[in-house]
Formats: C-alpha cells, sequence, structure tokens
C-alpha cells in the first residue's frame, strides 16, 4: 500500500474512533477511568472552575430547567439546574466522543469570549462514561466554563434532548427561551441566538 494511502487509512480510522462511546469492557461497563479523587486535580490542571453553588431544594420555574442532583465535571459539587444563579445563561450539551460537537467547539469559545461579561456558560457532559477525557476535551478547546456530568441521560424527557449536541438560552427569570438542536455554525450564529432569545449583544 502506498505511503499516501496509508496515512488517509489511518486518518479516517481515527476520525472513526473519536466519534463513537468508549468501548465497554467484557464485563460490559466502560473502561476503567481515574479515580475520582484525581479528578479534582485533572480539572484544575485544565483550568476549568468549579460549578456553582446551588439551591439543592429549589424548584424548577414553569418553562425553567428541572431540578436536578447532577456531579460537577472534576469536582464533589452538586447542581440543581433548577437552583442556578438568575442569570441569563447559556447550556451546552455535548460529550467528548461526538464529532459535532469537537466542529462546535471554537465558536462555544469565541462566544464566551464576546459574550461573557453578559451571559454564563455551563457544559453539560451527557452519555459520556470517560470523565478524565471529557475534562482533558473541555480545557484543550478553551471552555473556561463549569460543566456537569449527566452520564445517564437523565435530562432527556425533562429537556426533551433531541441528540447531542444541543444548546439552551436559559433567561434571567429562569425560563428556557429558546433551543438549538444541532452543531452551532458559526460565533456570529450563537451571538445571534443570545441576542434574540436572551436580549444581550
Amino acid at each position: 500500500m502506498k505511503p499516501l494511502l496509508l496515512t488517509a487509512v489511518a486518518t479516517v480510522a481515527l476520525l472513526t474512533a473519536s466519534c463513537a462511546p468508549a468501548a465497554p469492557t467484557a464485563a460490559g461497563s466502560p473502561a476503567a477511568t481515574p479515580a475520582s479523587s484525581d479528578l479534582p486535580a485533572l480539572r484544575e490542571e485544565y483550568g476549568l472552575p468549579d460549578c456553582p453553588d446551588t439551591d439543592l431544594a429549589a424548584e424548577p420555574v414553569p418553562g425553567g430547567l428541572p431540578a436536578t442532583d447532577l456531579q460537577c465535571l472534576g469536582s464533589d459539587t452538586r447542581v440543581n439546574l433548577a437552583g442556578l444563579p438568575r442569570t441569563p445563561t447559556i447550556v451546552n450539551l455535548w460529550a467528548q466522543w461526538c464529532g459535532p460537537c469537537r466542529e462546535e467547539a471554537p465558536f462555544l469559545r469565541h462566544g464566551l469570549a464576546e459574550l461573557g461579561d453578559d451571559v454564563s456558560f455551563l457544559g453539560v457532559n451527557y452519555n459520556d462514561p470517560q470523565p478524565d477525557w471529557a475534562i482533558e476535551f473541555a480545557g484543550l478547546v478553551g471552555w473556561y466554563y463549569p460543566h456537569v456530568m449527566d452520564q445517564d441521560k437523565t435530562l432527556r424527557a425533562d429537556l426533551r434532548v433531541p441528540g447531542i449536541p444541543t444548546t439552551y438560552f436559559v433567561d434571567a427569570e429562569g425560563r428556557i427561551a429558546g433551543m438549538h438542536a444541532g452543531p452551532l455554525e458559526s460565533t456570529e450564529q450563537l451571538v445571534g441566538l443570545a441576542q434574540d432569545y436572551l436580549g444581550v449583544s
């Protein structure tokens, strides 16, 4: 086989592998991950902040985010989405194995830089069995905002999650003002959606 063809085959194999969840072990469980005590150090290494303190007893507002008890990615902090601070917030569901999530990564990073003074960002690492890989990915692409884990897809019914990536726009009253299913295609699109749904510029 010619060297150029070998390179092409290797590239396709690598891209294909990056779009699938981690393979289960023979016992049917995900491949071993670092001890949970290692994840906070990894989160700090990659510059991801801890999640905000939330009222774990807070009830959802009509049309708002559901009450949850989700663990912060790389932290022992528990997060109730219904108890998030009342500020315009962009919530993005993603996984490190998701190809379209990787494609939209720079638009979220640039959107954070443009909107960060007016909008809070929260990531939801969704249906992802490798929290260590997720932390590394989020840090490498510059998603320097808090992330929670929903490995069991508990949000699927309440948020009617069509798949990932999906982005929700939550207004200052805690209501979901809009949703974008599928990957964002540009920073301009993200900023425009924030303007339309959240009234920020």
